[in-house]
């Protein structure tokens, strides 16, 4: 087969997928049933923090996204359709929302992920120069499309609720390379960000527990030198400076454990 050939077929095929999705991509709008299925999330939150934006993310196979593989031949994917939601605050310490399984629509658009989380509301008490950092985000898949976040690897549930209690430690970190900054993240396991694969489940209860008084700091390199590792100082006098470009988080675990087993 000629390249002309090729490239020819290749064209027919953009044209055809173009029109095929052309109708749909008119109206993406959503229409979600009101007595439709619902997914129940509901965020614990301590005094020092506050829920992250929520992402979330509807996706459709009846109206396609045309994109191009490695070899530039047309491709098509699901639809997407995101937007953010503010969690309301029910009491003190609870925010909570509801979201469509199915966003409805001619799309019919379909509950793909939602990501959330919890940051510091205020930083000065570490400095009046201190940023939000990141930490404390959580991301959960309803299908069997990629998330646009990724995080940790995945961890799949099969029931209906999820119930996630996580510890979470303060980390400080300096940054000097592309200007001076600090930031205050949140260290927890799996990198403080984790991801579940979730299909079935409506019921989702998040409770970060933090455990504010062990506070590492973290001090990157000035420059750019082999062999120049960020320095990680835990709250128990120890100094750690190796490849790692996250705190131990098991590493703060043992110093709370055995701090608390001596009171």
């Amino acid at each position: 087969m000629s390249e002309v050939t090729v490239q020819f077929k290749a064209s027919l095929l953009w044209v055809a997928l173009f029109i095929s999705v052309s109708g749909c991509a008119k109206d993406r709008s959503m229409s979600p049933p009101q007595q439709g299925e619902k997914v129940s999330v509901i965020i614990k939150v301590p005094n020092e923090l506050e829920p992250s934006t929520m992402h979330v993310m509807y996706r459709s196979a009846v109206c396609p996204r045309i994109t191009r593989d490695g070899y530039g031949r047309p491709k098509s994917i699901d639809g997407h359709n995101g937007f953010d939601v503010t969690l309301k605050r029910s009491k003190d310490d609870l925010y909570e929302t509801e979201l469509h399984v199915d966003g409805g629509g001619p799309c019919r658009w379909r509950l793909s992920n939602v990501s959330f989380g919890v940051q510091y509301r205020v930083t000065t008490p570490f400095g009046e120069d201190v940023m939000p950092g990141g930490g404390g985000a959580l991301v959960i898949v309803f299908d069997k499309n990629n998330p646009q976040r990724r995080v940790s690897s995945p961890i799949t549930v099969s029931g209906e609720v999820l119930d996630i209690v996580e510890d979470y430690y303060p980390l400080i970190s300096e940054h000097f390379i592309g200007g001076y900054r600090r930031y205050s993240s949140l260290v927890g396991v799996g990198g403080g960000d984790l991801r579940y694969n979730a299909p079935k489940v409506r019921n989702i209860y998040f409770e970060p527990v933090l455990h504010r008084e062990y506070i590492v700091k973290s001090i990157a390199p000035k420059k750019n030198l082999l062999g120049d590792f960020t320095k990680f100082y835990y709250p128990d006098g120890t100094i750690k400076s190796d490849r790692r470009s996250e705190a131990d988080f098991e590493k703060m675990q043992e110093i709370r454990l055995k701090a608390e087993a001596k009171r």
